[in-house]
């Protein structure tokens, strides 16, 4: 586990917006991702993931104009994801400022590319992003089943194994979401966060299902060494990342 725990506000991105739904579906304005970046970036905010969620399922670029601008904004670390096919397209991030790419579609259609980014990047620049659901019209060893396109379509494939198999290639990183527990504020999956940390060992970021600052210990304890959440943050208090933090590090785990 990480020496300190990191917590990632997510800025789910579709037309320039940031939005948020519940279990992936029913997007809602959140206001302008520049600006949250901003607010995050001044609150404390360990890192940001960007994530342009309908990029893969439209079949379009990533938004790269505002990549850049919101990058222009923080002085933390920027993931972003979402319509990353290719190794050109892991380049033309960087270029705009982001520190890392997360990928997820195209790595399920041809799991080479992790290989042929972190060959070029190396294996820090690469986080996988796992959507993952409790599998339903297939049966996989786990029981959770991967989805592409955001979450739109499943694939059959155990998202365990998958997790196994992406760190195995050479991923830096897990961003896994659980599609169940997206939006719901119930707390996290850790069922789904104990089965990737004993299967994937790189560091794993949870993600979905965060609705109080006492959601983030179990999933720490779970496995997770960083915790993301959008929801809480856009539409919480302003002080909403001070107390997830405060409620980390009360429970004895360092952060920074």
């Amino acid at each position: 586990m990480s020496v300190a725990i990191r917590v990632i506000p997510c800025l789910d991105v579709e037309a320039g917006r940031v939005v948020k739904g519940v279990n992936f579906e029913n997007l809602r304005d959140a206001g302008d991702p520049v600006e949250l970046a901003r607010q995050y970036d001044s609150a404390g905010a360990d890192e940001l993931t960007f994530l342009d969620v309908t990029a893969s399922s439209s079949a379009r670029e990533t938004t790269f104009d505002v990549v850049s601008r919101t990058a222009e904004e923080v002085f933390i670390p920027l993931t972003v994801g979402g319509g990353v096919r290719s190794v050109d397209d892991i380049d033309r991030l960087l270029r705009c400022g982001a520190d890392k790419a997360s990928i997820n579609t195209a790595a399920v259609s041809r799991p080479g590319i992790i290989d042929e980014i972190t060959r070029r990047f190396g294996s820090q620049v690469l986080v996988l992003s796992i959507d993952a659901r409790r599998s339903r019209e297939v049966h996989t060893a786990s029981g959770f089943e991967v989805t592409t396109h955001g979450g739109r379509r499943g694939t059959g494939i155990d998202a365990v194994a998958w997790a196994r198999e992406a760190a195995d290639r050479g991923v830096g990183e897990i961003l896994l979401n659980s599609i169940d527990a997206d939006g719901v504020g119930a707390g996290f999956d850790l069922e789904l966060i104990r089965a990737v940390r004993g299967a994937a060992p790189v560091p794993l970021i949870a993600s979905g299902g965060a609705g109080l600052p006492e959601h983030f210990p179990p999933a720490i304890e779970a496995g997770a060494d960083a915790v993301l959440a959008a929801s809480m943050f856009h539409f919480g208090p302003v002080d909403m990342l001070g107390k997830v933090k405060d409620a980390i590090r009360a429970a004895g785990y360092a952060v920074r």
